[in-house]
């Protein structure tokens, strides 16, 4: 199983961004990076009517809707899966998983911060590094917003590499 690092944070602090900077560092390094996004708000990819749609509603415990370059896995799942569970999906294939969210699953964690979006997202368990644009009173080891490479580093010394 891959390692499995969440990025968490309030809203609009860059979490996002900074997944997308980590990505493309830990591509050059050569390692093959997977991404799982959280959202409590609810999605849905199969249209009433549609093929897919219509298979869940006749029973099916998962479809997959293929295209000639992509493809979506529709799978129900319970209010309580965990990010391990999710994450079991991609397989083997991977060196890392950068999930955004997550906040209570108990996988290692990098904290977004920035100044604007308000403090430190608090009770959160498993805060490895702090990516922040100011410097924080916490013993948690921090990052500049932009040292996605520093981050990058972290990541491949304590969890790529002991992973595999």
């Amino acid at each position: 199983m891959p390692a499995i690092v969440s990025v968490v944070g309030n809203s609009g602090s860059g979490k996002t961004t900074l997944i997308e900077k980590l990505i493309r560092e830990l591509k050059s390094m050569g390692y093959r990076v997977a991404t799982i996004k959280h959202t409590p708000h609810g999605m849905t990819f199969d249209q009433p009517g549609k093929d897919s749609w219509r298979y869940m509603q006749a029973g099916s415990d998962a479809t997959i809707i293929s295209s000639r370059a992509k493809m979506v896995l529709i799978k129900s799942i319970g209010p309580n899966t965990t990010l391990g569970e999710i994450a079991r999906v991609f397989g083997d294939d991977y060196d890392i998983i950068l999930a955004e969210g997550f906040k209570r699953d108990n996988t290692p964690k990098i904290a977004v911060h920035r100044k604007e979006t308000g403090t430190l997202p608090e009770n959160i368990e498993g805060i490895i590094a702090v990516a922040t644009d100011e410097p924080l009173a916490i013993k948690t080891r921090q990052f500049s917003l932009n040292d996605a490479r520093g981050l990058a580093e972290l990541l491949r010394e304590d969890f790529i590499e002991t992973a595999g």
